[in-house]
């Protein structure tokens, strides 16, 4: 029986030794490590199915240049699916409902996407700090308004994400 409802979000413990440690371990061992004796399995041959699947579906919607980030893009989905599958087993809980996560997952894509902007596009990345028929004495305010609200978006979306996932997580503790 929890003591509040909060008591769900702490990390739990067997022996003396965190879960989270074996949770975060245990998708490596679900994919293959290819060697020089490589031999295809049912299992093998399904996970390269899967993997091939989503790289599909997260490219399509992109152009020839964007495909350059295929191998981040699939390898971030296959490892929050992983995660959040084992946040289902008993004992365990899903690291994506810690800031912490979020922020590690939001600020580094976040960072690559802003860089890589600003240096295929300069002068589109940076037209987005001011919109089109602003007055001529608002032009400074405006900077920096947009570049404080572009500085502190990954932080309001990891706090949104934390905050949607630990209010799923209370509501379905309460009903």
């Amino acid at each position: 029986m929890n003591l509040s409802f909060f008591d769900q979000f702490m990390s739990p413990h067997l022996l003396g030794i965190p879960l989270i440690l074996i949770s975060l371990l245990f998708p490596t061992l679900l994919f293959p490590s290819p060697g020089n004796r490589w031999i295809t399995n049912r299992v093998s041959t399904l996970q390269s199915w899967f993997i091939c699947m989503i790289t599909k579906q997260l490219m399509i919607p992109l152009n020839k240049k964007g495909h350059k980030w295929a191998l981040i893009l699939s390898s971030l989905m296959v490892f929050l699916l992983t995660i959040n599958l084992l946040g289902l087993l008993p004992y365990t809980f899903t690291p994506t409902t810690q800031l912490s996560m979020n922020l590690a997952l939001a600020f580094p894509l976040w960072l690559a996407t802003l860089l890589t902007g600003l240096r295929n596009q300069p002068s589109a990345s940076l037209g987005h700090l001011l919109p089109e028929g602003t007055p001529t004495p608002l032009i400074p305010a405006l900077i920096m308004i947009e570049t404080t609200s572009l500085l502190i978006r990954p932080l309001a979306l990891g706090v949104r994400l934390t905050a949607n996932l630990t209010a799923g997580h209370l509501l379905i503790q309460l009903i």
